[in-house]
């Protein structure tokens, strides 16, 4: 049984260490995002509030990792940042940029809380102390999941509608 433990452990330290990336990850995409949002007011208050709740998140993963007697990859933290960087890059010369990033953005929230409950899981297969805290992010990650879901058709309505009066449609 100890063996599975370790293993456990391990499994757990690597996910931490991963979604501790994907956090990196998702404050890079956002950032991005949220200075092209003018003509998307609540899109960019949402996205603003996210990116503290990501940065707030990664915080936690490190208290975690720290309580485990370990930190953080700083290479899984720069591959993950480089792969945000050029997602974003990739969405903006589209000309409907706003509804490829919602739907990019929607897709990424559900990654996040299964990669949540996946460390939920192993938080209690190696009786970790980071359970409340790994609760707190999936609450979070539900939340904004939730919000992107529910505006899903109104991003779209306006982007149709700047779009129709020739204004600039997309971000």
């Amino acid at each position: 049984m100890d063996a599975m433990n370790d293993k456990a452990r391990d499994i757990f330290i690597v996910g931490l260490r991963s979604q501790h990336a994907v956090e990196n990850q998702a404050i890079e995409l956002l950032e991005r995002q949220v200075g092209r949002l003018q003509n998307y007011p609540e899109m960019s208050e949402r996205m603003r509030q996210h990116i503290e709740e990501s940065k707030q998140q990664a915080r936690r993963i490190e208290g975690i990792l720290s309580g485990l007697g370990t930190s953080h990859s700083t290479l899984k933290d720069a591959a993950m940042s480089f792969t945000g960087n050029l997602m974003a890059i990739g969405h903006s010369t589209a000309t409907d940029e706003v509804i490829k990033n919602t739907f990019a953005n929607y897709a990424f929230e559900h990654y996040e809380i299964a990669a949540y409950k996946s460390l939920l899981v192993l938080a209690d297969s190696v009786s970790a102390a980071g359970r409340p805290a790994l609760e707190a992010s999936l609450k979070e990650e539900l939340a904004m999941a939730d919000w992107i879901e529910k505006h899903i058709g109104t991003t779209t309505l306006r982007y149709v509608e700047r779009t129709a009066a020739g204004l600039t449609a997309g971000i």
